[in-house]
Parts: C-alpha cells; sequence; structure tokens
C-alpha cells in the first residue's frame, strides 16, 4: 500500500505541470484548447491522488478544502461539457498558490519524521 507521501509528491508533480502550462498567463490560457485541457487533465489527475490520502491525514489538514477539490473533479469528470473557463481560471490563480504551499511543507514535514 502507498503512503501519504507517495501522494503527496504525485500532487505536487501535477501542480508543478499546471504552473508550467498556465506560465503564459490568463490569455494564452482562454486561446489554447491544449492548455485548457491538459489543465483540467491535470487538475483531475491531481485531486484523484488526494482522494487516496488517508483520513487522518486530511483531518490533520482540514485547511485544505479536501471536498470542495473532489466536488470539482466530478464535476469535470461528469459534466465535462459545462465546464466554466472562468472558474478554471480563478482555481489555477487563487485556488492552487496554497494548495502548493500546503503540498510542498506536507512533504516537508514527512522527510523531517523519516
Amino acid at each position: 500500500m502507498k503512503d501519504d507521501n507517495f501522494y503527496l509528491i504525485h500532487m505536487n508533480e501535477c501542480l508543478g505541470d499546471i504552473q508550467e502550462y498556465t506560465s503564459g498567463g490568463r490569455d494564452a490560457f482562454y486561446v489554447s484548447k491544449l492548455i485548457q485541457d491538459a489543465v483540467l487533465r491535470k487538475l483531475q489527475i491531481m485531486v484523484q491522488s488526494s482522494m487516496q490520502l488517508s483520513d487522518s491525514f486530511r483531518e490533520v489538514h482540514s485547511e485544505i478544502a479536501w471536498n470542495k477539490m473532489r466536488g470539482f473533479r466530478n464535476f469535470v469528470v461528469h459534466e465535462y461539457l459545462e465546464i466554466d473557463l472562468d472558474a478554471v481560471w480563478y482555481i489555477v490563480e487563487n485556488d492552487l498558490p496554497p494548495l502548493v504551499k500546503a503540498v510542498k511543507a506536507a512533504i516537508r514535514g514527512s522527510k523531517d519524521t523519516e
């Protein structure tokens, strides 16, 4: 069985990919279907990894909106024809930066306890 750190590292890789894909800014995101699709897919995969984290980890890190992330993933998977790019860009700009910090801190914390 994989531990929480395995999934945190995978989440961190996905978040890094999203940052790379969106480094061209808002305009590049809105005009490129390729970037939109890549960002949505990485968000979906990242949330899927977050769903594998232990309940105890999610309880300790309750500052992260785990249920909101799961809801977004379910929406992307099941309602893909209704994706609101403004909402996705909002997530990229506002929700991901604190998540990146939290995931990196959790990875560092797990290394400190090894």
